[in-house]
This record gives structure tokens, C-alpha cells and sequence, in this order.
């Protein structure tokens, strides 16, 4: 019996032609390739990823499986350990980075909204974007074209009554932290926050100031240049004494890389400025409209971050932004992801910022299992996976090629920022707008799809029950 083909249905509309035209219309079973898999992934004795390509829409897939898999395979699960997919599809968009339309192109290619008419915000949800979940895997702020475009195109999605999950991105909270430094009084752990934030924040400034400040009198009650250089910029004394004040907090590599990226952001933050047009009294100023805009519970944009969740499971999956350490593994255990979450908030709103920026709850959203971040070791792992977590579906390292799956630490990942923004792409020699989504469901299991790889990349739900063991 021929499988049906586990790509979604995208209805031919003149809004969708150029959607349709960049994406692939084949799928194939999960490819082994070095920009598909890591090199955990791809042992043959460990994994089931020794696939044959399929051309043909609706083939079905042939797995070739070592005499240990098959002999794995034969054995039943425990019902404790075995996998379980989300009881309701699944559809994973990650790192949108201020491109709109990358966005919602990336929703219809999903199947999930259709474009009712031309330019943004114009979207209708199918049948399955009805069905479905939609979570968007966070850093929805800054290297895009317009932070601004991509917010209200979130915020189209609640009003369209979609099932958003909405998941916190480091790029996203370096916002949040860098407004808050600025609005607190200042000491050594937190002063450095608001130039930290670095050039990618600037294009937001410049847009806010355009759009909210620059027809007023902007200029009321802004102090001079000067002034503002001390309000944004950490003082001298931070450089001396903020290796002391993080010293059992950070590791040893940790401080030095922060104070060696503070030294190259505050020589050129200013410079950065000036090159956007903009003055350090532009900054304050738009600093000042964001908080308003951000923080306040009447701003345009207050929703964003109050809707903000770190993590989410959904059966045997874990979405997130980055990645786990073994104190967030253990609190998962004990805890569960409610109490991550409301842990979340609430450190964000009451405990001092360096305290919450090096913690435990933010390297969710930091990790790459660098040496200078929280470990994850098999402690944490074996936590992990007691509380039910088999799966990690993340954000955070953009592919070139489509969706990857990595074993890192010996957990499985599923890396899914496929990299969409346009300024990116220029950067990593893309074209045009990117466009993708990770579809997860118990009937097709995880499809990759984007269009910078020839096909949809498939894994059926029994070849991840291989490689979960």
C-alpha cells in the first residue's frame, strides 16, 4: 500500500505562486548527510539513518537497518519510556529574526494559513492551521528588515484565534534586558546590558524612532549627548570590577569572553550608531518609546513578552529555543515545564539581571554546549529523560541546508532555524527571503521542509523510535 505524502497542501492561489515555485514538491526519508546529521546521528550502529532517496511523490520509504537495530527493533518498549508524539500536530517555526515576510511565507509552506490578499497580515487559517499548533521557536528580533512587520504579524496570528505557542530567544531577551538596564538603577551586574545588545538592536531603534518619534518634539526632556553616553554605556570601573562580581557565577572562560565582548561593543557601538544616522540622544530617546511600547501594560508590543514562554512538551518532545543544562533537567523532573515557566517570569520581573542572565532558566535560551555554558552531563541527561523528555526540538543554530537532527550530549535534537531572515541569507550566501517549518505528528512523524534543500526531509515515528532507543 503506497503511502500518502506527508507534504502539505498548499491551495493555488496567485498569492502563493512564488511560495509554491521555491519549495520542494518531493520528500525523502531522513537523509544521512553531514548537513542532515551529526556524526552521532549517522553511526549505523546507534541509528536507523541508512535511507535510500526517494524521487517519487508518495513513495514509500525503505530503511536499511544494521542486525543490531533489527534485533532493537523486535524488542518492545517499555510503556514508561516509550516515545510519544503531541496529541495534536505540531508545526515548529523558529528564528524569524525581524522578517515578516519570511514569517508567513514559512506558514503557508506549512499548510497551516493561506494569503487572502497582497502584503502582510493577510492571512486566513486553513483546516489544518486550525488543527494545529503553531510555536514559534523565539529570536523573532533584530537582523531582519523590520522587527516591527514581524511583531504584528505575531500578533496577527492570536487574532486570527491560532494556537500559538510564542518561546523565548536570546535575541528577544537581550532586548528585554538591555530596557530594563536602562530603566533600574545601575550597578556593576548590570550596567553593561544595554550596549550589550551590540549593532543588531540599532535597525529596531531607527525603525521606533521613525515611526513614533520623529514628526514630535522628541527632543523634550532628552539630555545631551554627554548625558546620554553615561546613562547607556557601563562605566570605567566596570571592565575592573566585573570579573570579581561574577566570579563564582560565570565559569573562568565565561568572564573572560564577557569583559573581551564588552571591550569590542563599547568601541563601537557609538560608531554603529552614527552609520544608522542616528545620534546617542536618537537612542536614548527611542530607548525610552520601547519601554513604553515593551514594558508598559497599555505598549503596543506589552503582549510579546507576557506571552513569552521558555519551554513547552508536547508528549516525548521538548520545545525550546537552545538547549538544557543538568539544573534545568532536574527541575523538569521535579517540577515540570509549568513551574519552568512561571520561574521564568518571575525572575525576569523581580531578580536582578545578572543573576537571571547567567542562570540556569536563561541558558534555555543561550546554550551551544560550549565549554563557557551550564553543563549538561549524563546526570542531567538521565533527569531528562525520567520526565518524560526524548526529544529536543530547537532554534538557535541555523542550518544552510533544512532541518538537522544531532545527538549532542546524548540527547536527540531536532535543530530547526533554517535560517529565514533575508540579511542573514546575504550574509551566508542564500537567496531572497527564507521559507520552512518542522512539521511533527504520530501519523507522518517529523518532516523538514525548506527551501533551501531539494526535498522534505522524513523521519517516520518508527525510525525516531530507533534513534531515541
Amino acid at each position: 500500500m503506497k503511502m500518502l505524502s506527508p507534504l502539505p497542501y498548499i491551495s493555488d492561489r496567485p498569492e502563493h505562486a512564488d511560495i509554491i515555485a521555491r519549495l520542494p514538491n518531493k520528500w525523502t526519508s531522513w537523509p544521512q548527510g553531514r548537513s542532515s546529521c551529526n556524526a552521532v546521528a549517522r553511526e549505523p550502529e546507534e541509528t536507523p539513518l541508512t535511507v535510500i532517496k526517494h524521487s517519487i511523490k508518495g513513495a514509500k520509504p525503505s530503511i536499511k537497518l544494521s542486525k543490531k537495530l533489527s534485533k532493537k527493533r523486535s524488542t518492545k518498549v517499555p510503556a514508561k519510556h516509550e516515545l510519544r508524539w503531541p496529541k495534536r500536530p505540531v508545526v515548529f517555526i523558529s528564528d524569524p529574526h525581524a522578517d515578516a515576510h519570511a514569517f508567513e511565507a514559512s506558514l503557508i509552506a506549512a499548510g497551516v494559513t493561506k494569503q487572502m490578499d497582497s502584503g502582510l497580515c493577510h492571512l486566513k487559517l486553513t483546516k489544518k492551521g486550525r488543527q494545529s499548533e503553531i510555536i514559534i521557536g523565539g529570536d523573532c528580533l533584530d537582523k531582519g528588515p523590520s522587527n516591527l512587520s514581524l511583531l504584528r504579524s505575531v500578533k496577527h496570528l492570536y487574532r486570527l484565534n491560532a494556537r500559538v505557542t510564542l518561546l523565548a530567544g536570546n535575541h528577544d531577551l537581550r532586548l528585554f534586558m538591555g530596557l530594563l538596564a536602562l530603566a533600574r538603577k545601575k550597578d556593576i551586574g548590570n550596567q553593561h546590558f544595554f550596549v550589550r545588545m551590540g549593532k543588531k538592536v540599532i535597525p529596531l531603534f531607527k525603525e521606533v524612532f521613525e515611526q513614533y518619534l520623529a514628526d514630535k518634539n522628541w527632543q523634550r526632556n532628552i539630555p545631551d549627548e554627554d548625558a546620554c553616553r553615561k546613562a547607556l554605556f557601563p562605566n570605567e570601573k566596570w571592565f575592573e570590577q566585573f570579573p570579581y562580581h561574577a566570579a563564582g557565577q560565570l565559569t573562568t572562560e565565561g568572564i573572560e569572553r564577557e569583559v573581551r565582548k564588552m571591550h569590542s561593543k563599547v568601541k563601537s557601538f557609538e560608531k554603529n550608531c552614527v552609520a544608522a544616522g542616528l545620534s546617542l540622544q536618537h537612542i536614548y530617546a527611542a530607548s525610552l518609546k520601547c519601554q513604553k511600547l515593551f514594558l508598559h501594560k497599555k505598549g503596543e508590543f506589552h503582549w510579546f513578552y507576557r506571552k513569552m514562554k521558555l519551554v513547552e512538551k508536547r508528549g516525548s518532545f521538548l520545545f525550546l529555543h537552545a538547549g538544557l543544562d543538568d539544573t534545568m533537567g532536574e527541575l523538569l523532573l521535579k517540577s515540570g515545564t509549568g513551574y519552568a515557566n512561571k520561574a521564568f517570569h518571575r525572575n525576569l520581573k523581580h531578580r536582578d539581571l545578572f543573576g537571571f542572565y547567567y542562570s540556569s532558566i536563561a541558558n534555555t535560551f543561550r546554550t551551544k554546549y560550549r565549554d563557557v555554558d551550564l553543563p549538561l552531563t549524563e546526570r542531567g541527561v538521565k533527569a531528562i529523560h525520567k520526565a518524560g523528555i526524548r526529544v529536543v526540538v530547537q532554534g538557535h543554530i541555523n542550518q544552510q541546508e533544512g532541518q538537522r537532527i544531532a545527538i549532542k550530549k546524548g540527547l536527540v535534537h531536532v535543530e530547526a532555524d533554517i535560517t529565514l531572515d533575508r540579511h542573514s541569507r546575504k550574509n551566508e550566501g542564500l537567496k531572497g527571503f527564507g521559507m520552512g517549518a518542522t512539521l511533527i505528528d504520530k501519523r507522518n512523524g517529523i518532516i523538514g521542509i525548506s527551501c533551501d534543500y531539494p526535498t522534505a526531509k522524513v523521519l517516520k515515528p518508527k525510525e525516531l523510535q530507533l534513534i531515541d532507543g
